[in-house]
């Protein structure tokens, strides 16, 4: 139990959580900074479901009881905005879905909505697994390579068919290089926010300069294919067409601007193939360690696919592949820490959130908590047993955020996942060189920090 203020006028007190000792003026920042999972995963360990920590002046709350987080991001949510960390993300990013806030982002979610129903979805399915038979041709038995690069590499391929209906390979290192400017970017103007008003007047500060170049760069593409789009004016069967087609029936009847649509493709397409890449990188990392799971994975592909490609009606009976991808997330979610921002004042529980402060609720943490999964540590598919999933909280597991800013490509993620593990698996043994180190790096997104050294092994 998290100790208290004295009470306030309606009965309720403020939390006064337990608060590791800080350095003068800059708090627990060089801590935090230099290993955050590390940091983060102790300060529950010691301290429990409520802690605070500071970093200058700012003050943080590292919430870990699902129960409370169900509040912060459902019953809640209209008192808290998006953590202020993401305000670099806006750089790149501008008013997307996951940066927006209000009426705004809420209007832009139902605008975007139709383009991720179940059916419109489901006819990406082969495009992925094409995608994904295309890159193997690439590869050769024995061969050494980067398997997080291969997968970078197919998920832009993806994510450039489906959003765009087209083949945006030529543009994959101008991608690549925005967002790895990004994610490095990111802590910078994190720890100093007035950096980020000094890329917009263009002062010549090296990274800011490649940030604001790689930038423009994008938006040359992402413009040239609004513009082509709207003068060819067909529909294309992809995610962008919906984005142009898309009208606010339930609002103001209104449809995207091509700055509104640049930010919500910018957003898929940046977004949506750094996270899945992590994903399956952390995935085939695991699997090279645990030869057992990968066997029973194997077996399930070639039970339920014999020789042929997977589709769209296998997701409901390659149930083990799923688990594995579960549990992947569990322990590496390429989401690893999501922040909301208090305001004003806000009952939580039975304590009441002091204004100006950020709740940190972190993946990562609740995912090795074992008060819901025993030996949490341990790689292990079977905890996802639809008996298993049911018995825990809602919130043990949520690494594509919870409410109305839950991940709105969630379903196209997991398909896309499912669907490029059993492609690959069905032909391919992932082999982890045993001198290289793989670790992770929390930036934005959960990464591999010097990827993952691999020699690919064909089955078939």
């Amino acid at each position: 139990m998290s100790a208290k203020s004295p009470k306030t006028s309606n009965d309720v007190s403020f939390y006064r959580p337990p608060r590791p000792k800080g350095r003068f003026i800059v708090g627990n920042i060089v801590d935090f900074r230099r290993a955050p999972l590390t940091f983060l995963t102790q300060l529950h360990r010691d301290h429990g479901d409520l802690v605070e920590f500071t970093a200058f002046r700012r003050r943080f709350y590292l919430l870990s009881d699902p129960e409370r987080m169900h509040e912060v991001f459902i019953k809640k949510q209209k008192h808290f905005t998006k953590g202020r960390g993401l305000a670099v993300t806006k750089t790149l990013l501008g008013e997307g879905l996951l940066t927006s806030e209000g009426d705004f982002h809420l209007r832009q979610r139902r605008l975007t909505q139709p383009a991720f129903h179940r059916r419109r979805i489901s006819s990406y399915a082969d495009t992925m697994v094409d995608a994904a038979v295309e890159h193997m041709k690439t590869w050769r038995d024995g061969q050494s390579c980067d398997i997080h690069e291969e997968m970078v590499a197919l998920t832009l391929d993806i994510v450039g068919r489906t959003l765009f209906g087209a083949d945006v390979a030529k543009e994959a290192g101008d991608v690549s290089e925005a967002v790895d400017l990004l994610l490095k970017a990111w802590w910078i103007v994190l720890l100093v926010p007035a950096l980020n008003k000094l890329r917009k007047v263009r002062l010549p500060i090296p990274v800011l300069s490649q940030v604001q170049n790689a930038i423009d760069n994008l938006d040359d593409i992402i413009y040239r294919l609004i513009r082509e789009r709207r003068e060819s004016g067909e529909d294309h069967g992809d995610l962008l067409s919906m984005l142009l087609q898309a009208q606010d029936d339930e609002g103001d009847g209104g449809q995207m601007t091509d700055k509104q649509v640049r930010d919500e493709a910018m957003t898929l397409f940046l977004a949506g193939h750094e996270t899945t890449a992590n994903a399956l990188s952390w995935t085939w990392y695991l699997l090279s360690q645990h030869p057992e799971v990968e066997a029973k994975f194997h077996e399930e592909l070639d039970r339920v696919l014999g020789d042929r490609p997977p589709n769209f009606e296998d997701l409901q009976t390659l149930t083990y592949t799923e688990m594995i991808l579960h549990e992947s997330m569990r322990l590496f979610p390429p989401a690893w820490n999501i922040g909301r921002y208090a305001p004003e004042d806000v009952q939580i529980g039975d304590g009441i959130i002091p204004k100006d402060t950020t709740i940190l609720m972190s993946p990562y943490v609740v995912h090795r908590d074992p008060r819901w999964y025993p030996e949490p540590e341990t790689f292990d598919p079977m905890r996802w047993t639809p008996e298993k999933k049911e018995a825990r909280p809602r919130f043990a597991y949520f690494p594509f955020g919870g409410g109305v800013r839950r991940c709105i490509g969630e379903g196209f993620a997991w398909m896309e996942g499912i669907l490029l593990l059993a492609t690959i698996g069905q032909h391919w043994k992932i082999r982890l060189v045993k001198e290289h180190p793989v670790v992770p790096q929390p930036l934005i997104t959960l990464r591999p920090k010097h990827g993952v050294a691999v020699t690919l092994e064909r089955r078939m």
